[in-house]
């Protein structure tokens, strides 16, 4: 049986109060100065610097930072916090390169409820994990200037804390990956997301910064939500922790315990995508970070193609637990999560091998993971996994 979008499965997520296709966004399209509309990320052209483009782009650790709270507030450590600079900076680095530009700097946002926590401590735990990061990113040859940001205390307007990133990159307009020549022919090259690089120092979860929401509420006992009622909008009752386990306990299959599976950090994909870019960007059509909308992200570039995605990693345990303990339907589950893709490169099949092998370089596994079709009917998708043949579509693509 082949499950389609337009069937509306009941999901888990949204019944936890998030919406994965964020209605209402498209009211800003029409202010947008783009200059590649069908491009991953907003391109606008550099006013001062001829030919080439800026890409400003601003993204948070997602509900994170409700996690790092809690283990906060049971540990005494502060250190749970220092993790979310990574989120941060992944979730917007690993975007801007979608459209082949290059960083160049990010100020942060930090949002905090002093009444509930510690501040400073807060911020230095903060200041530890960016400048982990920065270190990191330089010794791979990846230079991203800090340009400071901003501290608000929100005491009546917060329930615990917020953290985000603006990052700025420039890239020139004559080498934009706009997604437009993604065409029939082409393979994808998946990435997975969890494991471990050799630029990294512990094995990551893949969970990423996209629905956290729904692992917390899934996976983690009400006691703590009775214990610490600011981590959860209770929404007349109608939303709760639901789930079995402590913060601490291990989990064999995840090789880690359930906290530190949801505290993961974001991977860092742009050392190797750049250097993707660097050797093989004639060939590439189209490159896709699988944040919000999980696998179904392909979907928002390319004209009329039909992607088909046969041969995906078998997703990472904690996908697996998280889609065991919410009921959660799977057709929701590759919308929902990156299920152990987290970055996709679209690309003639002649450079494939040479590109895989460029990976493995790294210690980060990828592998050919479906292929472009061409579409009579605006871009969809067909997942063919153990768990079901799923597809879905564009709305506005299919009211053409």
């Amino acid at each position: 049986m082949v499950l389609s979008g337009d069937l509306c499965l009941a999901s888990r997520y949204v019944e936890a109060g998030v919406d994965v296709k964020k209605r209402g966004i498209e009211v800003f399209k029409d202010l947008l100065d783009n200059l590649f509309p069908s491009a991953f990320c907003v391109v606008s052209g550099d006013p001062d610097l001829p030919g080439f483009g800026i890409v400003t782009h601003t993204d948070g650790a997602g509900s994170k930072p409700i996690q790092a709270y809690l283990h906060w507030r049971e540990t005494g450590e502060i250190g749970w916090f220092r993790g979310l600079a990574q989120d941060a900076l992944a979730m917007n680095l690993d975007d801007i390169i979608c459209v082949g530009a290059a960083p160049i700097n990010f100020v942060d946002y930090v949002a905090v409820n002093p009444v509930r926590i510690d501040k400073v401590g807060l911020l230095r735990a903060l200041s530890e994990g960016f400048k982990e990061c920065l270190h990191l990113l330089e010794n791979l040859g990846i230079k991203v200037l800090f340009s400071g940001g901003e501290t608000a205390d929100l005491p009546d307007q917060l329930r615990t804390l917020d953290v985000a990133v603006t990052m700025n990159g420039r890239v020139d307009l004559s080498k934009v990956i706009t997604g437009d020549r993604v065409r029939p022919g082409d393979i994808i090259i998946g990435f997975r997301s969890g494991g471990r690089t050799k630029y990294e120092r512990r094995d990551n979860s893949g969970i990423m910064c996209n629905g956290i929401t729904l692992a917390r509420l899934c996976l983690i006992r009400k006691s703590y939500q009775e214990k610490y009622p600011e981590i959860v909008e209770c929404w007349s009752g109608r939303r709760s922790y639901y789930g079995r386990f402590r913060l601490d306990d291990y989990v064999d299959n995840l090789g880690m315990t359930i906290g530190e599976a949801i505290l993961s950090p974001t991977r860092f994909y742009a050392p190797v995508i750049l250097e993707v870019l660097e050797r093989f960007r004639t060939y590439i059509t189209g490159l896709v970070h699988n944040t919000g909308g999980g696998l179904t992200k392909c979907l928002r570039i390319g004209k009329n193609i039909h992607y088909i995605k046969d041969n995906l990693f078998e997703p990472d345990p904690i996908f697996k637990l998280i889609q065991q303990e919410s009921g959660e339907n799977w057709m929701a589950m590759y919308e929902n999560y990156n299920m152990g893709v987290g970055f996709e490169v679209i690309a003639s099949p002649e450079v494939a091998d040479d590109i895989i092998s460029l990976s493995e370089k790294y210690g980060l596994e990828a592998k050919i993971v479906g292929r472009c079709e061409k579409s009579g009917d605006g871009n969809k998708l067909t997942i063919k996994s153990p768990y079901g043949e799923f597809q879905y579509y564009l709305k506005n693509e299919r009211a053409k």
